[in-house]
């Protein structure tokens, strides 16, 4: 008989608000954080005209420097490595994580 001492209509009414609650104060989150968004963004300034700098003229040094700068990045992307593991593991006598006697 306790299931008909229960009030469901303001049972129903509670969870009713509370669940419309939540979800209006999500929504109104949602537009502060776009508003802030709208608020805060930086707009780009207009940029004067700015003059392209001269063009450097290339000599075979500049040409030769290039080309062995891009070789030396193609040819050396990754270092050699080696097929043998090189974990160590070290045992320490004492450590407060491999303590069996203790126990709580």
């Amino acid at each position: 008989m306790t299931m008909l001492a229960i009030n469901w209509g303001n049972a129903f009414l509670i969870t009713g608000v509370g669940f419309g609650l939540v979800f209006t104060v999500l929504v109104l989150l949602i537009f502060i954080v776009k508003l802030f968004g709208v608020i805060f963004v930086q707009k780009p300034k207009a940029q004067a005209a700015v003059a392209a700098p001269a063009a450097v003229e290339a000599t075979d040094e500049t040409d030769m420097a290039a080309i062995a700068y891009v070789l030396h990045t193609f040819y050396n992307q990754h270092d050699e490595e080696s097929d043998v593991l090189t974990i160590r593991h070290d045992d320490v006598a004492y450590s407060p994580w491999n303590q069996k006697s203790i126990t709580f």
